[in-house]
């Protein structure tokens, strides 16, 4: 019996009571009810504190109640339930309650039929979701201040899309102003063995983008000048993103929608923003230029969107950027952005609530901390090629993907973090990500060597076997699952699943080191009932520490 069985089962029972007169509540069934496992021993499977949160606005045969006796009714109720062994009422109203091994141990059962899908849950259903992280310029590199991002950002879409929302990933392109020219000029210099121009880019990083630009596009660089930088601009954009989108699909981090700055301002986008803002009032002229009234929405000072001199500002962009998304669907929009963007919250929030939206209801922003990578006690700050920051794809060669992904997730994003490679790659029960991944590892080699004995899954078990104490913890936590995920994409924090699979491994290498809960026959012990109804547990654990790995983009080796 998972979590959500046994809420379901409460509520029927309060139903129950209802329908023949014992219990009346004014305010309604509730939809739900909250069930967690107990932190003391003895104090059953489950807990739940729904007396307390229920008795003020109850009656008990017409007369106001208290937590223990709304309790002690509903405990009643629920002894007759099927699947429940025991429900006892502690303190002012708490019912610890005790389910029997049969309904427990069909937890495993339903896990594995469920398999990739098991944790996966309808909480965000019918949400159409952008979810847009990692705003880059495509003139070099993706380095360690973009690493956060990737990994969570990621994350995020994962678990957003394994509680039923509908998630588009969305990566902004800051392909529009000055900066593309210089991109553009330093590649040339870098091609015509000329110094470096001044504002422009250096690094080992574009010899090689210069060269890849001449073997792309031959004669390239004997053009007219003019006409060669907008060729070079165009060649080596291209080349520089496509090399942007293998270093994140290498790091497992994928993308739906590149969107392109430089096509918002082409479309015509900016210029309707401006005239529906006028439209609304919130824009007014001063000191030659176009001002955003957000001080009217809670912002500290209102915005600029068109300089004095005309030139656009990149709030303006911006806006048109938000509408966009709200036109292309998009109920609500997720914008996850670093540690120096704390300014843009309220700015954001303020812009949204300017085109007529409440931004409560369409917007999110996520500030994301520094990170901080100590290589033999020293930062990491140089890059071989980029010449400037540590590259994403060097981060990769050192540490490694799943290492690094995995030591980033396992933290939440406004908390500063710093990892010490040794630590994170190091192969020991200390580290995090090896400890999961030899888990999961253990599980797949306990399933072939069950296989070698002539065991398989069988199509139907005795769920009564899994009655060991241990075999009831590792039930219990594997029925969290669900909840997990579901809590992890409402409160966007996909560091959940991983420190719950950190607690599930170790409850299962507790179980695994119990001589009671074998899960093979010894010597020549024939297989039993009980052995195969391990079989189904010890694949249903395989199941849930795959399908954690999985949402944090980490890999579930079979060997290690």
């Amino acid at each position: 019996m998972t979590p959500a069985q046994l809420s379901a089962t409460i509520v029927d029972g309060l139903a129950a009571l209802v329908d023949d007169g014992s219990l009346t509540l004014p305010d309604g069934l509730p939809a739900e009810v909250t069930v967690e496992r107990p932190r003391q021993k003895g104090h059953g499977d489950y807990a739940t504190n729904v007396a307390l949160q229920l008795a003020k606005r109850s009656l008990i045969g017409g007369e106001s109640t208290n937590p223990r006796a709304l309790g002690e009714l509903l405990a009643a109720q629920l002894r007759e339930s099927e699947g429940i062994s025991s429900v006892e009422v502690a303190g002012p109203g708490f019912l610890n309650i005790t389910v029997e091994a049969g309904s427990q141990g069909r937890v495993a059962a339903e896990i594995v039929a469920a398999g990739e899908s098991y944790g996966h849950t309808a909480t965000a259903a019918g949400q159409k979701i952008n979810l847009e992280f990692i705003s880059a310029n495509p003139t070099g590199p993706l380095h360690l201040g973009h690493t956060r991002w990737a990994v969570l950002g990621d994350a995020v879409g994962r678990v957003l899309s394994a509680a039923g929302a509908e998630v588009t990933r969305e990566f902004y392109i800051n392909d529009r102003g000055v900066q593309m020219d210089k991109f553009a000029a330093s590649l040339i210099a870098a091609a015509l063995g000329e110094p470096t121009p001044e504002g422009g880019y250096a690094g080992g990083y574009i010899d090689d983008l210069a060269k890849a630009v001449a073997e792309a596009s031959p004669g390239i660089f004997d053009l007219p000048p003019d006409e060669r930088l907008a060729a070079v601009r165009a060649k080596g954009y291209e080349l520089q993103l496509r090399e942007q989108q293998e270093t994140l699909a290498r790091f497992n981090t994928n993308f739906d929608v590149w969107f392109s700055e430089l096509s918002l301002h082409a479309s015509g986008s900016v210029p309707e923003t401006l005239a529906r803002l006028k439209d609304l009032g919130h824009v007014y002229e001063e000191d030659g230029a176009l001002w955003m009234r957000t001080t009217d929405f809670g912002d500290d000072k209102d915005r600029v969107l068109i300089k004095s001199d005309g030139e656009l500002t990149y709030f303006a962009s911006d806006t048109a950027y938000y509408l966009s998304k709200r036109e292309r669907g998009f109920d609500h929009c997720i914008y996850m952005l670093g540690a120096d963007h704390h300014g843009y919250v309220g700015r954001l929030k303020a812009m949204a609530a300017c085109v007529g939206d409440d931004p409560a209801e369409t917007l999110d922003v996520m500030i994301g901390q520094l990170v901080k990578i100590l290589r033999n006690g020293e930062e990491l700050k140089l890059s071989k090629r980029a010449g400037t920051l540590v590259t994403l794809n060097e981060l990769a060669d050192e540490i490694g993907v799943d290492a690094l992904r995995y030591s980033l997730a396992r933290y939440p994003a406004d908390s500063p973090l710093t990892l010490d490679v040794a630590e994170i790659t190091k192969a020991s029960n200390d580290n995090p990500v090896y400890y999961v991944q030899y888990a999961h590892a253990r599980t797949c080699r306990m399933m072939e060597n069950a296989g070698e004995l002539g065991m398989s899954l069988p199509d139907d078990y005795d769920p009564s076997l899994l009655s060991h104490e241990r075999d009831g913890q590792l039930l219990r936590a594997l029925a969290e699952f669900p909840r997990v995920v579901a809590s992890a994409a409402e409160l966007r924090e996909p560091h959940r699943i991983a420190r719950y699979l950190e607690d599930m491994a170790s409850v299962f290498n507790k179980w695994y080191d119990t001589k009671e809960c074998r899960m093979l026959p010894q010597g020549d012990e024939p297989v039993t009932p009980t052995n195969e109804a391990r079989l189904v547990l010890v694949a249903a654990t395989r199941t849930v520490l795959a399908n954690g790995l999985g949402l944090l983009g980490v890999s579930a080796p079979e060997r290690m």
